[in-house]
């Protein structure tokens, strides 16, 4: 079954509440932080970053890839940046078709 989450666009999530939605160490996030997988909207330490609630379907498939794939922060950024460029590009076809 999967597990479907609305979240506002305008909700923001803190590092703490971002790790318990993905059931993620903390340390793990920061690393996502760290390799540009996730980019927090505000604050420059980790206690005061805020995530923007799209942030969440990120995280939560980066967290997948490295679990399930076992790849590394800079493997899960080019895969989940090839990801957006795709689901983009289909975008634009499906508009013109």
């Amino acid at each position: 079954m999967t597990e479907i989450i609305v979240i506002d666009e305008r909700v923001e999530l803190t590092l703490i509440e971002l790790c318990q939605a993905c059931n993620a160490e903390r340390a793990l996030l920061v690393t996502l932080v760290d390799e540009g997988v996730l980019i927090a909207k505000r604050g420059d330490e980790p206690d005061d970053w805020r995530f923007p609630g799209y942030s969440l379907r990120r995280a939560r498939a980066a967290v997948r890839l490295m679990r399930d794939l076992e790849l590394n922060a800079a493997g899960v950024a080019v895969v989940l940046d090839l990801k957006e460029q795709i689901e983009a590009l289909q975008v634009q076809l499906d508009r013109r078709n």
